[in-house]
């Protein structure tokens, strides 16, 4: 009974848990940013493709291929954990735009979806890729070059 209670609160995840979790994570999170968000943004899946909002004014060619890049190709780097927290960023700026300025003064229920997608985002950026990912190889990688005493 104590075995199954500190396994029930331990606040730590196994090692190989927490790395498993996290490829899961990302692959989930990452296609549905591209499955509900992305793809309409070039017209897959619907009539027309979507008309993405400016609210800081860009120009529209600018805006309409960040919001690609941060909805298409970023997720895709972060499914496979390469450059992961760099590819977070564009997705973070579309993101915390939509929230903070776009539906800043609509009602919860609209603007949930940028915030769950912001902190969902900020969260693999604080914990990083895993170790199932090209990140930790490159990492790996590059510790390995490291020259002893530096």
């Amino acid at each position: 009974m104590r075995s199954l209670l500190y396994k029930i609160t331990r606040i730590y995840p196994a090692v190989n848990y927490f790395h498993f979790s996290m490829l899961l994570f990302r692959i989930i999170v990452s296609l549905e940013l591209i499955a509900v968000h992305g793809f309409k943004k070039i017209g897959v899946g619907v009539n027309i493709a979507e008309i993405v909002p400016n609210p800081l004014h860009l120009s529209d060619a600018f805006n309409n291929w960040f919001a690609i890049v941060a909805n298409l190709f970023s997720p895709v780097f972060i499914m496979l954990g390469l450059l992961t927290r760099l590819a977070i960023l564009p997705i973070l700026a579309v993101t915390l735009t939509g929230y903070f300025v776009l539906h800043w003064n609509d009602a919860l229920l609209v603007k949930d979806v940028p915030f769950i997608y912001s902190v969902v985002f900020m969260l693999i950026w604080v914990l990083g890729p895993g170790k199932y990912s090209f990140d930790y190889l490159i990492n790996r990688k590059l510790q390995l070059r490291k020259l002893p005493g530096t």
